[in-house]
């Protein structure tokens, strides 16, 4: 199995994203590469804590490439916004594709560097993982616990993600 972290604005939708691609085998909601050791909600929400929301995304290369997941992760953001996702807006909301794995980088740039080209701002951090907190319970799969809950990824973004593996 292989691990990659990235915040894409509101994390209950980008988990949502995530866990509908084939390959992937298991999802965490938390806050990462921030200043605040075990935050929580509430203090992540201050914009004092330097994490953001972010999905630990773990996946078998064999059934599923790096690269399908990032084409995913671009489909569901707007990379030219900082620190806001739809009506989402703080540092918490801010991109970003946070790695475990140096050998991933390769592959991280090729998909990277190619969104990059195609936009006159670009605010999506790269970075590699500095630490990785899980968010509360009710956070995990809130939007297969809450089905009408709040989400800021359209459907039509949703099918797009679905063509990728089709």
């Amino acid at each position: 199995m292989k691990t990659i972290y990235l915040a894409g604005g509101c994390f209950w939708g980008t988990e949502r994203v995530f866990k509908s691609l084939r390959g992937v085998a298991e999802t965490t909601v938390g806050y990462a590469n921030g200043h605040t050791a075990n935050p929580t909600y509430k203090e992540v929400c201050t914009d004092t804590t330097g994490h953001r929301e972010t999905v630990k995304v773990e996946y078998d290369p064999e059934a599923i490439a790096l690269s399908t997941i990032l084409k995913a992760y671009f489909l569901v953001i707007d990379p030219e916004v900082k620190d806001q996702q739809g009506h989402d807006i703080g540092t918490q909301y801010q991109t970003g594709i946070y790695y475990a794995d140096d050998a991933d980088l390769p592959a991280i740039h090729e998909i990277y560097d190619a969104e990059q080209a195609k936009h006159d701002k670009f605010y999506v951090e790269l970075a590699p993982l500095d630490v990785f907190y899980s968010a509360e319970e009710y956070h995990q799969d809130y939007l297969e616990k809450n089905p009408s809950g709040y989400c800021h990824i359209t459907p039509v973004q949703m099918d797009e993600v679905k063509k990728l593996q089709e």
